[in-house]
């Protein structure tokens, strides 16, 4: 099997590195191009300006919580900014819901029923990945090293089978750094989500740092390196960048050290 790979940035990034990037990533080879989704950045908004200098590559947002925006919402954001649904997958998760596995088993199939997008659900929690497996066309994991990365796919693959569904597709966020400067600012990442309790609790289950889960390097060659050793664990590995600057020309270095060979 290829090793497939998309690549992912924030969805408060500037549209027109956006654009620039999604670019790049479609000639690279890329299977998907993904935008965050965060109170301060919309990621269908930039999606939306991936799709004007794209054609192929698929489009996907990660994650969208539910407790903030309800499926109805989503859908009709989706229509407002014209998103191509035939590339398009929809990540969703529950944000900070109580009840998050009753928002996201009542959500998903609203979604579905709402849109005809591709619909995936962002866990980190084997309950999680159960549910992703019922109801949902795949799975998005996120600060996984491999073994677990393959163990939640498991997961996931046998929830569909017991459910008389097809196998969901495995993709997960791998953070990438390339060079010492956006080495420090991965570290500033790593160290603010590890200061999540529901993040703290995922890596305590692992029994590793978050720095274990990403893929740094001073060369395409380390970059190349550390992303293979997930290709077995996942469908598809997502290059979640971190780089030095938040300019083009930051982005698209790591655009070409990380592409899919």
């Amino acid at each position: 099997m290829p090793d497939e790979r998309g690549f992912g940035v924030a969805g408060v990034l500037d549209h027109e590195v956006v654009r620039a990037v999604a670019r790049a990533a479609e000639a690279a080879g890329y299977r998907t191009f993904w935008a965050n989704d965060t109170p301060a950045g919309d990621g269908l908004a930039a999606l939306a300006a991936a799709a004007e200098v794209t054609a192929r590559i698929r489009l996907g947002v990660g994650v969208i919580p539910l407790d903030r925006r309800p499926p109805d919402s989503i859908a009709s954001r989706v229509r407002e900014l014209g998103l191509p649904v035939d590339r398009l997958t929809l990540g969703v998760g529950a944000g900070g819901a109580k009840l998050a596995l009753d928002l996201v088993r009542g959500g998903v199939p609203a979604l579905q029923q709402a849109t005809a997008a591709t619909v995936v659900v962002g866990a980190l929690g084997p309950k999680m990945c159960v549910l992703a497996g019922e109801v949902a066309d795949g799975v998005l994991l996120n600060w996984l090293v491999p073994s677990h990365a393959a163990t939640s796919g498991g997961i996931a693959r046998r929830a569909a089978a017991d459910a008389g569904r097809p196998a969901p597709r495995i993709d997960g966020y791998v953070r990438v750094a390339l060079g010492a400067a956006a080495l420090g600012r991965l570290r500033e990442e790593a160290d603010r989500y590890g200061a999540l309790s529901q993040y703290a609790a995922h890596f305590g289950r692992m029994g590793v740092e978050p720095l274990a889960t990403c893929v740094t390097g001073e060369s395409g060659q380390a970059i190349q390196t550390g992303l293979g050793i997930f290709a077995e664990a996942l469908d598809e590995t997502v290059v979640r960048a971190i780089t030095a600057e938040e300019t083009a020309d930051a982005y698209l270095a790591l655009v070409e050290a990380a592409a899919p060979r």
